[in-house]
């Protein structure tokens, strides 16, 4: 399933006039409207000759403030741009110098559709499958690519970085900037890239990111409290990523159905195990819903999981009704919400027209930093996650202490768990407290402090995990220990000693990152390796011993 490209661009053709551009956008042009511009870019040292810097305005100072630092050959920006522009020509040597200017209303809004304009709408091309929600958007998306890596050559951009069939392409942004993403997506369209899976964030939404894209798919894994620092509320944050539905993200229709005045958007994928699922798929036309809690079959669902199967090593066999058939799939990752997740990316799979026993292929994914398991030999399990918000941290918690039950052998959860710096603070004593719900000890530790106190942030943390385990005390619901550790390496060294045989660890917050972000400094820190650090360190230990 693919747009129709009506650009009549072809793969590697480059290129607008900035009279093409003022009549798509509704701008205007000052200087020579016949100019041609052949790339993109929001920073100005990053504009080719020949390219757009597109200046727009920023939190402290506006982008066209730097325009005389780009090579391109002309600007993008507002009536505000114009004026600094103007005024820095007309102190300079001359009007003349000054580069033709497309003056828009709102650059943001404008700016990926300009940038898909020059970049020959690569989106229009491949099947575009955009995954959106607070937690799981990674592991869907890897799902999802490893099913359409059977049969087709795939881009993916995401968290934990952009690849180009399975090679790694350098990344900053979990969904960069819309010039820099239609520049990412001509070259995975000129590599022979048929089908791009992305994941959606709602910076991304709000900034207009993933404007001028055309997504075929659009899949919605969940919501719980996050980025309230960025949003102002809840409501607003849902509707944010609601836009990836119902708004026009493209800038021109999508093909998964129109509105009365035309617009097209995605084919909708809803998962409506909470109430902001449901929600959604009450806003949409015939969207495909997914179901895989008791909450989310309370209603006819296009999926519903009917059971699931624990094995011993935490991979689990789903079966699922679809359309009336009966199927079962297995993946390699435990707890229920993963469970959602593969239900959601084979949804999304079908959906984009890949037949549903693709499911076959989904029981050998393994995503870097997600329940990534942790095996030096030893005689406990260990595990790293990305889990860095409340509900995240209950999810992962709760995933091992069914797993231990299931096993039956009364083994124990420890966490490692911190908050970050510069972020939502209400969050964190929230995250201490999941963490006690039902783990046995509690292990606060610091998570990119940035630019606050990193004994302030863990306070926070330990106080609401305190607050848990006095009441599970009271009420004899056993003694969990609280330990607050700031050296993150020395807190994942002490949850290591802690445990026992049988027992489960989960290091959370940071998944994949590689670094500690401190006082403005990223320092080197990978906690699968410094859990595999300390996991040999102990075994090493009792070897000697023994």
């Amino acid at each position: 399933m693919t747009h129709q490209d009506t650009s009549g661009a072809r793969p590697g053709d480059r290129g607008a006039t900035l009279r093409d551009l003022a009549a798509l956008t509704g701008g205007r042009v000052v200087g020579d409207a016949d100019t041609t511009v052949t790339s993109a870019a929001i920073a100005a040292s990053d504009v080719d000759p020949g390219g757009l810097f597109a200046a727009v305005p920023g939190t402290r100072v506006h982008g066209a403030s730097y325009a005389a630092q780009s090579a391109g050959a002309a600007v993008l920006t507002d009536a505000a741009g114009l004026e600094i522009i103007t005024g820095a020509a007309g102190e300079g040597a001359g009007a003349g110098e000054m580069p033709p200017v497309l003056v828009v209303d709102d650059c943001r809004r404008w700016m990926g559709p300009v940038a898909a304009e020059i970049y020959g709408h690569p989106s229009r091309g491949m099947t575009v499958i955009g995954v959106t929600g607070t937690s799981g958007k990674t592991t869907t998306s890897y799902l999802i690519e490893r099913g359409l890596m059977e049969s087709h050559h795939v881009g993916l951009i995401g968290t934990t970085g952009t690849r180009i069939n399975g090679r790694p392409v350098p990344t900053s942004l979990t969904t960069p900037e819309a010039p820099t993403m239609q520049a990412l997506l001509a070259r995975m369209r000129d590599e022979g890239v048929t089908h791009v899976v992305m994941e959606v964030s709602s910076h991304a939404l709000s900034l207009g990111r993933v404007r001028g894209i055309a997504f075929d798919v659009a899949g919605f894994t969940n919501l719980s409290r996050d980025h309230l620092d960025f949003h102002p509320t809840m409501e607003d944050y849902f509707l944010t990523k609601a836009s990836l539905f119902t708004g026009d993200t493209d800038g021109s229709g999508g093909t998964g159905g129109t509105d009365g005045d035309g617009q097209a958007f995605p084919a909708a994928v809803v998962c409506v195990d909470d109430d902001w699922g449901r929600r959604l798929a009450g806003m949409l036309d015939d969207p495909v819903t997914v179901a895989t809690t008791e909450r989310g079959r309370h209603g006819a669902a296009t999926w519903t999981v009917t059971g699931v199967d624990v094995a011993p090593s935490g991979g689990q066999r789903i079966h699922v009704r679809h359309l009336g058939t009966e199927a079962v799939f297995g993946v390699a990752l435990p707890g229920l919400f993963n469970v959602a997740n593969a239900t959601l990316a084979l949804a999304c799979l079908v959906a984009a027209g890949e037949p549903a026993t693709i499911a076959g292929v989904l029981s050998d994914v393994q995503v870097p930093g997600r329940m990534q398991a942790v095996d030096a030999g030893q005689d406990f399990m260990a595990v790293v996650d990305y889990a860095h918000k409340p509900a995240a941290v209950a999810a992962v918690v709760g995933t091992l202490a069914e797993h231990l039950e299931r096993a039956g052998h009364g083994g124990r959860v420890g966490v490692v768990i911190g908050a970050g710096g510069n972020r939502d603070a209400e969050k964190r004593p929230e995250m201490g407290a999941e963490a006690a719900r039902r783990a046995d000890a509690v292990i606060v530790t610091d998570d990119n402090p940035r630019d606050e106190d990193p004994a302030t942030i863990r306070a926070a943390v330990e106080a609401g995990a305190r607050t848990v385990a006095d009441e599970r005390r009271a009420a004899g619901d056993g003694d969990v220990t609280v330990l607050s550790v700031g050296d993150r390496a020395e807190a994942i060294a002490r949850a290591v000693a802690w445990a026992r045989p049988g027992d489960a660890l989960v290091v959370a917050g940071k998944g994949h990152e590689k670094g500690q972000l401190i006082a403005g400094t990223v320092h080197d820190f990978d906690d699968v390796e410094v859990l595999r650090t300390a996991i040999g360190s102990r075994m090493t230990a009792q070897e000697a011993n023994s």
